[in-house]
């Protein structure tokens, strides 16, 4: 199956207002109950592409594509989308603000028991990295938005509103990056602890002594450490200071939430500054990574270039950006670690707390691609990350079929259930977060993959996996309830999976709708210009420029007829070619061929002329 951005996002947004628009008012939630993360998935699938790509764009009535406009047409005219979205964000910002006025990043429904009791009320008012992320991103959308479809509206009431909601927003953004900045932790284990023994047993692959793997991981991460330790301060105080022994191992991501030992947050008012954190003070592989893809929008050049942050967020960003670089370059040393074969070819990853599952090597996939787009990748990386994620897409049975009662299923339903250690809150039942987006991951991180990719085997066997993905993805589409919408597991697994669902997962649609900016970014891209092909692009060019020289030696210069014509087409295709060979070596092989072709035609009729006189 073709993966079509265009079609395909207006094919969703087509489905998300049959199912959440009634002509009166919007719908929020779905299969779950609505709280402050799935009301951010869900604008999302409207604002993220609407902000991420040009043709999609909804702040400019008088430039809006005419088949977004027709498939916006229940919200009104090119002139009223405008208009509702700024109502729909209105919206968002009311259901989120609690009765003080603070921003709230509640979790609610998304929150799991892991066991029979129900998760008590303290408890659905949890805030998880998730909250901060999604916010984050939606805000900067907002933001993007506002600024563009102000420059359109005329001034009054509208414009008023818009100010008002700019402002509501930034509020919002900086508590959201404030809890990042939070919730981010270093953590130390000891060699010989159950942690340290889990950490080295992963990375050792070549059966080193132990000293020797302490001394060569304490080699690898020098930099990392030292950064940590100088760069890393705001919030982290406490957790930071023990990176000063170097006989110590350690691991540096995000937890699900605001770390116990977080310290406060000076300048910046919200509550979420200073209030008392609970999470776990170690990195959770999930919540990392998707922290990793919040902060990406925000450290992108864009956001710089439409100066969108006020002083305390450039302050924060900054933090972040930090956070950003020196986790993806952590995760993706320990990933690929040692001089054989990498720790990450070692299926399946295995955590610190000894927990190990399939899923948590495409998340240190994921962290690696990341990595990789941050910095320039060789192709070596790219060759041996198809080969991990071939492998991954066959053991979560996306290109293989499942057997009855496969366990593998697991991982797209129910999914992967992480404990929240920490979240006995109130004394209730301690908490499990479900992740259920193996394919989506996977999908995203191969497209960011073959973007990357010079190597011609390595891009195409990238784009058929990412094909084949989307097919799974296309079986799990809900048929009934929300058509067009996910996820429906059973579409793709049929008895393994559930019964078949009619409500949608703003989880899963909203992860299908990066997937598809992430191919549209992809498409985008110039093609590769192969070695290979630009090697045989050069030779057919000098071959069409040394026949057309040969063929000027006998023409004329006051020749005027159809042979001399000819030969002007076949210098334009020349020179054309001439232009593009150091960058699309593809095109220059085409008009090589074009005037070689046209030499050729010419050379026949003086033949045939010779032989008819």
């Amino acid at each position: 199956m073709r993966i079509q951005p265009r079609q395909q996002i207006l094919d969703i947004w087509r489905a998300m207002l049959a199912a959440c628009w009634d002509g009166r008012d919007w719908h929020w939630g779905g299969r779950t109950d609505a709280n402050s993360i799935s009301d951010s998935e869900q604008l999302l699938c409207l604002l993220y592409p609407a902000t991420e790509i040009d043709i999609f764009a909804l702040d400019n009535p008088d430039r809006m594509e005419n088949d977004v406009s027709s498939v916006l047409e229940p919200l009104g005219g090119p002139k009223q989308i405008g208009s509702f979205v700024v109502w729909l964000l209105e919206r968002y910002i009311e259901q989120n603000t609690r009765d003080d006025g603070q921003p709230s990043f509640s979790a609610g429904s998304y929150l799991r028991s892991a066991d029979q009791r129900e998760p008590n009320a303290a408890q659905r008012g949890i805030e998880v990295v998730d909250s901060y992320s999604m916010a984050l991103t939606l805000c900067m959308a907002g933001l993007r938005f506002l600024r563009a479809f102000r420059g359109w509206a005329r001034p009054g009431e509208l414009t008023q509103r818009i100010d008002a909601l700019a402002e509501q927003l930034s509020v919002r953004l900086t508590a959201a990056m404030t809890g990042l900045v939070r919730s981010f932790v270093v953590n130390t284990v000891k060699p010989k602890s159950r942690e340290g023994q889990a950490i080295l047993g992963m990375l050792n692959q070549t059966g080193e002594p132990e000293q020797a793997m302490v001394d060569g991981v304490r080699r690898s991460l020098e930099r990392v450490r030292s950064r940590l330790r100088s760069d890393v301060t705001l919030g982290q105080e406490e957790s930071v200071k023990e990176l000063e022994d170097e006989n110590l191992l350690f691991e540096c991501g995000w937890s699900w939430g605001v770390v116990l030992d977080a310290t406060e947050v000076d300048f910046v008012e919200a509550q979420i500054a200073s209030q008392k954190g609970i999470a776990d003070p170690r990195p959770y592989l999930y919540f990392t990574v998707v922290a990793l893809d919040g902060i990406n929008d925000l450290v992108s050049p864009r956001t710089g270039e439409l100066g969108l942050l006020n002083e305390k967020q450039h302050r924060l960003a900054q933090a972040l950006r930090t956070r950003w670089e020196l986790t993806q370059r952590y995760w993706s040393t320990v990933a690929r670690f040692g001089s054989g074969s990498w720790p990450l070819e070692d299926i399946p990853w295995r955590t610190s707390d000894d927990e190990q599952s399939d899923y948590f090597s495409l998340i240190v996939s994921a962290v690696l691609i990341q990595d990789l787009v941050a910095r320039t990748a060789s192709d070596d990386d790219l060759t041996r990350a198809v080969a991990i994620f071939d492998e991954l897409a066959g053991r979560g049975r996306i290109i293989r079929r499942s057997m009855r009662e496969d366990p593998a299923v697991a991982l797209h339903n129910p999914g992967v259930r992480l404990t929240l250690q920490g979240s006995e809150v109130d004394h209730g039942p301690i908490l499990q977060w479900e992740v259920s987006d193996f394919s989506v991951v996977l999908l995203k991180r191969m497209l960011q993959a073959a973007r990357l990719s010079n190597n011609v085997a390595a891009r195409d066997k990238l784009m058929e996996l990412s094909k084949s993905v989307m097919e799974h993805l296309d079986r799990r589409m809900l048929r009934a309830g929300a058509p067009g919408l996910w996820d429906d597991p059973a579409g793709a697994f049929g008895e393994n999976g559930d019964v078949a669902v009619t409500k949608p997962s703003w989880y899963m649609t909203e992860r299908v709708i990066e997937c598809l900016v992430a191919a549209d970014r992809t498409y985008r891209e110039p093609p590769p210009n192969w070695p290979d092909l630009q090697a045989v692009a050069r030779v057919m060019l000098n071959t069409a420029e040394h026949r057309f020289d040969q063929e000027m030696l006998g023409v004329s210069i006051d020749d005027t007829s159809g042979n001399r014509a000819a030969l002007d087409r076949v210098e334009d295709h020349i020179d054309q070619a001439r232009q593009l060979v150091r960058e699309d070596s593809a095109t220059t092989f085409v008009h090589a061929l074009d005037a070689l072709r046209e030499l050729d035609r010419l050379a026949a009729a003086r033949r045939d002329a010779t032989r008819n006189p």
